[in-house]
C-alpha cells in the first residue's frame, strides 16, 4: 500500500524528511478496524514528531492523526463497526500514523462519520474536536461555575484548528460568552464568524482589552499556542479561582503566579486515554459521535481552509511547511492517494 514516512528525524528541507513509500498492508486483529483512508489532515503534533522523532533503525514512521475513511476490515473481537461503515478519528501516538492507504486504529476511539459533509469536511475535525471537547468539559469543567467570575471562556489562538473548533463548541453547548484571540484582519473575520462573542489581538496585552469589554474577568481561559509569553497577561486577567488550561509544549511554566488567585491549572493531551488504555477510552469514541451529530444539526461546522491533492510526500511537505509558518487558519486536509 502507498504511505508517506521517513527514517530520521530533522528538518522539513531535507529531500529525505517525508517520502512515498509502500508498505504491506496491516491485517486488523482484536478490536481494530482496518480503515481505507480517504482524507487526513495536518496538525502540529505531526511537524513536532518529525522533527525529534526517529524510528527504530530501519523502519519507517508513518504520521498522521486525523482520518476519515470506509472500514475494509474488522478485528475478531469488534463490536460496534462493520465493514462499509464510514468513520473518522484521530488515531494513536503510540502507533504508525494514518499517512497510509490503509489503517489500523482501535474501534472505542472512533466515531461514525457525519452524513452531512464530504471525507475532507470529516477528516479535519477529530484531533482538535477531542482536544476542545476534553479541555473544556473535562479539565475546566466549564459547566460548573466560578463564584463571581464572568461566565465566559478566554481561548488564546482563536483562528488555529483547536481554537476554531472550541468557539463553536462552546457556542453551542454552553452559555459561555466566549471572547477569543486573533491578530490579521482574516482570522479576526473568521473567528467573529465561528461564533466569538469578542475578539481580542494577542499581540497586545490582554489583560487591558478583557477589561475593556465590560463584562468582569473571565472565570476559564484556554491557552492554545505562545502560553509562555502571555502568561503574565493570564496571570492577571482570570478571575480568583478561575481554571486556566494549556495545550501547547513551553519549554517550562512558572505557575505560582496562579497561586494567589487560587488558579488551577490543566493540561489536556488528547491522546493520553490511548496511549494508557484508560479506562474510559471509549469516551473519545462517543464524543466524537456526539461531534459528528452536532455537524448534522448544522449546530457547528467543519474547520477544513485548504485542501491538497493527492495524499503524497510533496503535498504533505507543503502542509507541514504551512503549519511551521505560523500562519495556517483553521486546518489543512489532504485528499484521495
Amino acid at each position: 500500500m502507498k504511505a508517506i514516512g521517513y527514517k530520521e528525524a530533522g528538518a522539513l528541507d531535507r529531500t529525505e524528511s517525508l517520502v512515498d513509500i509502500d508498505l504491506d498492508r496491516p491485517v486488523p486483529t482484536g478490536r481494530d478496524l482496518l480503515v481505507k483512508v480517504a482524507a487526513v489532515s495536518v496538525n502540529p503534533v505531526d511537524t513536532k514528531i518529525r522533527k525529534s522523532m526517529s524510528p527504530p533503525d530501519g523502519s519507517w514512521k508513518v504520521l498522521g492523526w486525523d482520518a476519515a475513511g470506509t472500514v475494509e476490515a474488522v478485528g475478531d473481537d469488534v463490536e460496534d463497526f462493520k465493514v462499509g461503515e464510514r468513520v473518522f478519528y484521530a488515531g494513536s501516538l503510540v502507533r504508525q500514523g494514518a499517512n497510509a492507504e490503509f489503517h489500523l486504529v482501535d474501534e472505542r476511539i472512533v466515531g461514525r462519520k457525519p452524513t452531512t459533509v464530504s471525507d475532507v469536511g470529516a477528516a479535519a475535525l477529530p484531533l482538535t474536536a477531542i482536544t476542545a471537547w476534553e479541555m473544556m468539559f473535562d479539565r475546566l469543567d466549564v459547566r460548573t461555575a466560578v463564584p463571581g467570575a464572568a461566565d465566559a471562556l478566554l481561548v488564546i489562538g482563536g483562528a488555529g484548528g483547536v481554537g476554531s473548533i472550541t468557539i463553536q463548541i462552546a457556542r453551542a453547548l454552553t452559555n459561555l460568552t466566549v471572547i477569543a484571540t486573533a491578530s490579521r484582519p482574516e482570522t479576526i473575520e473568521w473567528v467573529k464568524d465561528l461564533g466569538a462573542h469578542h475578539v481580542i489581538d494577542h499581540r497586545k496585552p490582554l489583560a487591558e482589552q478583557v477589561k475593556a469589554l465590560g463584562i468582569g474577568a473571565p472565570a476559564f481561559v484556554f491557552s492554545t499556542n505562545e502560553t509562555k509569553s502571555q502568561l503574565s497577561e493570564i496571570v492577571e486577567l482570570i478571575a480568583p479561582q478561575g481554571r486556566f488550561g494549556l495545550i501547547d509544549d513551553p519549554d517550562s511554566l512558572d505557575v505560582m503566579p496562579f497561586k494567589r488567585k487560587s488558579v488551577s491549572v490543566h493540561q489536556e493531551f488528547m491522546f493520553t486515554r490511548s496511549m494508557y488504555n484508560t479506562a474510559d477510552v471509549g469516551e473519545q469514541g462517543k464524543l466524537l459521535n456526539e461531534i459528528s451529530a452536532l455537524i448534522d444539526a448544522g449546530k457547528i461546522r467543519t474547520t477544513v481552509t485548504e485542501v491538497l491533492r493527492p495524499i503524497n510526500a510533496a503535498n504533505m511537505k507543503l502542509a507541514h511547511a504551512k503549519l511551521e509558518s505560523g500562519t495556517a487558519k483553521g486546518k489543512i486536509v489532504l485528499e484521495d492517494f
